[in-house]
């Protein structure tokens, strides 16, 4: 029996939410009072399932990892905890699951989560101090264009990030599945967030966030992760920024950085497949204005209507305006970040002086 076989039951545990997390709660509680709060306990509780049954993409088990390392340092969990969680954690399926619940299938559990716990316990290892994540509201909704939500959000307490940095974020309508998104800002004073969502396919919280999410919703914001699309701190070299789709949120905010700061040339390309695909056109009109060390620069790979300066796909206009010295920030589909590093080098441009986003 293979970890696939434990999605069933971990659907029925789901289905029944409320009183699988106070089960959990309880059975913890009864062993080492006070280990897990009760408002920790349903987060955690589907954040292990999840990261148990193995049903995430890579980035979604790194996001799963981040967030369960920072709860597992957070609340002190020790080696000694792990298999008193790990039982609370398969009694409760069985519990639920009772009426199909078989030895084999106690046994698949135990041994994927002690799979999964040792690499929420590296994943302690690393992590700083600090929550596990951060309750936000949403205090603003927009749809720009199809398909694309422009969400504001404040966390409850000032969640600190840096520009280019991404965060993990999870919905209450799915337990345990957290996707990473980049604030399209700096810090501000107010605390609130800007994140940009496009709705793909398989996208299930990216749908969720760009059709269901409305302001007065919460959401868990998790800690924020990577360094590769951050500014080094010297010397202030000129940057090239190219951006793919909600790509353009990271680097939106290194050019906030760069105007906090001490300001220095900036080639901000923004692709889409054409014109009416512009998502952010009213922001990036209004820092093109405020600016004169900014320029942008549309880059079209599907609009007819498009000049000879604005045609081709982002890298391709990009490189266009590339001039030695620079240092190029990538950011966009997977499809369009897996093949600009050749491109790049092709065209003479330093290994060091490229920065793409973390593959977590």
């Amino acid at each position: 029996m293979n970890a696939v076989d434990l999605g069933p039951s971990w659907t029925i545990v789901l289905r029944h939410a409320e009183r699988t997390v106070r089960h959990f709660h309880e059975l913890v509680e009864e062993r080492v009072p006070g280990l897990l709060p009760e408002p920790t306990a349903g987060p955690v509780l589907a954040a292990l399932g999840r990261l148990t049954v193995e049903a995430d993409d890579r980035a979604g088990r790194a996001a799963l990892l981040t967030v369960l390392g920072h709860a597992y340092r957070r609340h002190g969990l020790r080696p000694e905890h792990e298999s008193i969680v790990g039982n609370a954690l398969v009694a409760t399926v069985a519990r639920h699951f009772r009426a199909q619940w078989r030895p084999p299938l106690g046994l698949c559990w135990a041994r994927a989560y002690r799979r999964a716990v040792r690499a929420v316990a590296e994943a302690a290892g690393r992590a700083g101090d600090g929550p596990a994540w951060w309750s936000a509201e949403v205090v603003g909704h927009d749809r720009p264009v199809e398909g694309v939500a422009i969400l504001t959000v404040r966390p409850e307490s000032a969640l600190p990030f840096r520009p280019g940095q991404a965060v993990p974020v999870n919905v209450d309508a799915l337990p345990g599945v957290w996707r990473w998104y980049s604030p399209a800002n700096t810090p501000r004073p107010d605390g609130t967030i800007e994140l940009h969502v496009r709705a793909v396919p398989a996208g299930t919280v990216s749908s969720v966030l760009v059709q269901e999410v409305r302001p007065g919703d919460r959401l868990r914001l998790g800690p924020p992760h990577g360094t590769d699309l951050t500014l080094d701190a010297e010397p202030p070299r000129d940057l090239l920024l190219v951006a793919g789709g909600t790509g353009l949120a990271p680097l939106r905010a290194l050019v906030e950085q760069v105007a906090a700061g001490e300001p220095r040339p900036v080639t901000l390309i923004v692709g889409s497949r054409a014109f009416v695909d512009l998502y952010d056109a009213v922001a990036l009109d209004k820092l093109q204005c405020a600016y004169d060390w900014l320029t942008i620069r549309p880059a079209f790979s599907h609009d007819l209507l498009a000049t000879p300066a604005e045609e081709g796909d982002a890298l391709t206009v990009a490189l266009r305006h590339h001039h030695p010295g620079q240092e190029v920030y990538v950011c966009g589909p997977p499809a369009m970040v897996a093949g600009c590093r050749l491109r790049l080098l092709a065209a003479g441009v330093p290994a060091h002086r490229i920065h793409l986003p973390d593959a977590h």
